[in-house]
């Protein structure tokens, strides 16, 4: 669901800023020379003599951006996160296309997000099936750089979804490149249960899937109650920002049903009907 209206490219079903053929009236304009006269108010003539034309508001296709993090921090979890925000994908893509809006299918990770994959029409659903199969968890996260690098490349702002478990140091850097380029900003925080509530205790060689870093540590119940309270910060904090940046904002783990986030929570919020 847009909540404002977008520029598109093609006839579709979304409300555009322009004015043309539909069933929904707009306005009126003063009747000009060569102007078809099927659009003339006969009824406005008969009681002012005078032409006006009446105008009716245009549909067009609506640009859906989809951006899916595969850094390898996104491959955690059983299923793995980045297993589940492609099952989202895959729905808010489906729910786009058969809407006949435009769809554009990007991923990120070191810093510069994947040329966008477009799709329109049902009959590119199996693209983008295609296209979420092959992807995999590789690289870092860079989300300054990779939204900076995407805001800057594409030429027609829309609806972006973000898909991300946001574990990355500047990630408010790039949510600001995406808002501030006049997207209506909708974001999905993945987090696997193991991240959420960890079954950890003792001594641990801890190892970062994405720079390699070791670290040891001995978990306590203190300390997991100090990781769980920094966690709860983290959220807040990503969840802050969103609602200050004016983008959408939804938290899920990988234990819950896909489906329920796309059916209930994003339609409760009307991001989707």
């Amino acid at each position: 669901v847009a909540k404002r209206i977008f520029t598109g490219r093609l006839k579709g079903e979304k409300r555009s800023k322009k004015r043309g053929a539909s069933v929904e009236f707009a306005d009126f304009r003063n009747y000009s020379e060569g102007d078809d006269l099927r659009y003339v108010d006969w009824n406005t003539y008969a009681r002012l003599e005078r032409l006006f034309l009446k105008l009716f508001v245009e549909e067009e296709d609506l640009y859906v951006h989809i951006l899916i993090d595969t850094s390898k921090s996104m491959g955690f979890g059983t299923p793995t996160k980045l297993d589940y925000t492609k099952k989202i994908a895959a729905a808010l893509g489906y729910i786009a296309l058969t809407n006949y809006d435009r769809v554009l299918l990007s991923s990120f990770s070191d810093g510069v997000a994947s040329f966008p994959m477009t799709l329109r029409g049902r009959d590119s659903v199996f693209q983008l099936f295609q296209y979420l199969r092959g992807l995999k968890p590789d690289g870092g996260t860079n989300f300054a750089g990779a939204f900076r690098d995407y805001a800057m490349r594409t030429r027609r702002t829309g609806v972006a979804f973000i898909l991300s478990d946001f574990l990355t140091p500047r990630w408010e850097d790039g949510l600001k490149s995406i808002v501030y380029r006049q997207f209506q900003t909708a974001i999905a925080h993945v987090l696997a249960p193991e991240e959420v509530n960890p079954d950890l205790i003792g001594d641990l060689r801890l190892l970062d899937s994405e720079t390699g870093e070791e670290r040891d540590v001995s978990m306590s119940l203190p300390l997991m109650h100090e990781y769980k309270r920094t966690l709860d910060k983290f959220q807040t904090e990503v969840r802050g920002a969103c609602h200050r940046y004016g983008a959408d904002y939804f938290f899920t783990t990988t234990d819950k049903p896909f489906e329920d986030l796309i059916l209930h929570t994003l339609r409760a919020a009307e991001v989707v009907k």
